[in-house]
Parts: C-alpha cells; sequence; structure tokens
C-alpha cells in the first residue's frame, strides 16, 4: 500500500492533477484526464506509456 504522505503529493505527470487510489490499492488514477497508472511492488509507476485511459 503507498504511503499516505506519499499519495498526498503525486499528480498526474499529464495535467498535474492529484490521484487516487483504485483496483484495491494497485493503481492510481487521475480524476481529470482518467489516465490509470499501475503500482508494482509498492512503487507508482508514473510513466505515461505505461498508463491506461480509463473510460468510465
Amino acid at each position: 500500500m503507498i504511503d499516505k504522505e506519499l499519495l498526498e503529493i503525486l499528480v498526474c505527470p499529464v495535467c498535474k492533477k492529484p490521484l487516487e487510489l483504485k483496483d484495491e490499492g494497485q493503481s492510481l488514477k487521475c480524476g481529470e484526464c482518467r489516465r490509470v497508472y499501475p503500482i508494482r511492488d509498492n512503487i507508482p509507476i508514473m510513466l505515461v506509456d505505461e498508463a491506461r485511459i480509463d473510460p468510465t
């Protein structure tokens, strides 16, 4: 699980909006551009090429 303090400072690298935990802590989602960034071994992968767009 990502530390709460880290989650508070992480922002989407594309639109700079805050991220929220999704998929039981397995990913981070931007509410603005809907990109979903994976979390692997408790490390957020904040690369645009690794993100997927969530249609909802």
